[in-house]
């Protein structure tokens, strides 16, 4: 007998079946609602298995029609065996009813091209270590230690202590933190065609920022300690800010670390916040809030709220004479969420954290000039539905070698 052909025999099938050419993965969900731009997060070791020397510079991914789609790698445990990668990421919107998808892996021979970046992270040194964020709908930006810092005589510095969450309006689907610091303070405060700074955080919690709530009082820290960018898309960027102890009331003692998950299409970011807590019971409650008037000067701003216990949210909806309206909400899982409150600055949305647990919620904010929400019942329709499907999340039914 050819020896080659005993060799074959002896090893078995496996190594006479064809190599797989794709890998088919199906995706599931049960709601009835439309779900734009949800990301599908394929484990990096699933992928590895099927095939062992995956490059992503020689991968694609498609959708059932065909359609190639944009795609990422993330470096962020868990990671695959060889230590590489953590997950595959992309997106579909889901059509109302359409409660299944299939994608497929391919490898191809030529590099891929790089895909457009519709999210971005960075510090920014040069205003005072503020840390901005973007995506295509919104843009945000929170404050550094720099800011803090007592000025000296003379100098002029701008001094704020605060952990609130600014939020930047934007009416382009581009990228517009670099060009707006690049035109300077002052331009960014007046809407040249791509929106502004027309929101006031102060010392309030602005959109979105953290304390801890004793039934009478909130409790916030100040500026972030230093900062951690992880990932920086083309359609999800994750990052993490650190906040030093503060004092939380009878000789307790939070600290904080928050990570952000920014998706392209999307105005609710993703919040992890993990509290140490020093001096006191593990359980605190916190306090997630919105500043009850964050409009620009003279604006005569009008706001509104609305909320659903039951379903985990709270809106606010601010009229501004001029500028448009704007949106903001924070969504909590329903299970978590223990009520509302609310002190001289600040809504306020309560929740339990355990010490060392990270807490998970949302916040965002949406503007009437974006052309994306025309009224507050929109926004709050919006909000609703990012609630269901935080609390329904997409699931990978199946991942199979053809």
């Amino acid at each position: 007998m050819n020896k080659l052909l005993l060799v074959l025999l002896l090893a078995g099938p496996a190594l006479l079946a064809r190599a797989a050419d794709k890998i088919v993965i199906t995706v599931t969900h049960e709601l009835d609602i439309a779900r734009p731009a949800e990301v599908v997060a394929v484990p990096w070791s699933d992928i590895v298995k099927v095939f062992p020397d995956a490059l992503l510079q020689h991968l694609q991914v498609k959708d059932a029609a065909g359609q190639i789609l944009a795609f990422q790698v993330t470096n962020i445990t868990p990671l695959d065996p060889r230590g590489a990668y953590g997950e595959l990421l992309f997106q579909h919107d889901f059509a109302a009813g359409e409660k299944s998808a299939t994608f497929s892996i391919e490898k191809i021979a030529a590099v891929a091209p790089p895909f457009p970046t519709k999210v971005f992270a960075r510090y920014v040194p040069e205003r005072l270590d503020d840390f901005a964020w973007e995506n295509d709908r919104i843009a945000h930006r929170i404050y550094g230690p720099a800011l803090a810092a007592p000025a000296e005589p003379g100098s002029g510095k701008e001094v704020l202590v605060t952990s609130g969450l600014d939020v930047w309006c934007k009416r382009v689907r581009y990228l517009i933190v670099d060009r707006w610091y690049n035109k300077g303070h002052n331009h960014y405060h007046v809407d040249e065609g791509e929106g502004l700074d027309m929101y006031n955080t102060g010392r309030t919690r602005g959109c979105g920022g953290t304390g801890v709530w004793d039934g009478k009082q909130l409790y916030v820290g100040r500026n972030f300690k230093s900062w951690k960018v992880l990932a920086n898309g083309p359609i999800r960027a994750i990052f993490e800010l650190t906040y030093e102890p503060w004092d939380a009331g009878s000789g307790v003692k939070v600290a904080e670390v928050k990570r952000f998950t920014i998706d392209a299409g999307h105005n609710l970011d993703q919040m992890d916040s993990t509290f140490t807590v020093e001096g006191g019971a593990p359980e605190i409650t916190v306090a997630i809030g919105l500043n009850k008037n964050s409009g620009d000067r003279g604006q005569d701003v009008k706001a509104t709220v609305a909320s659903s216990r039951e379903n985990g949210w709270f809106t606010q909806w601010e009229v501004e004479k001029t500028n448009g309206s704007l949106g903001e909400a924070i969504v909590v899982a329903p299970e978590t969420m223990s009520g509302f409150a609310e002190d001289a600055g600040n809504q306020l949305v309560l929740a339990k954290a355990v010490s060392g647990q990270p807490l998970r919620y949302y916040i965002g904010a949406g503007w009437t000039k974006s052309g994306d929400f025309a009224s507050q019942d929109d926004w709050n329709a919006y909000v609703a539905a990012a609630a269901k499907r935080a609390q329904s999340p997409i699931k990978i039914a199946k991942i199979e070698a053809q």
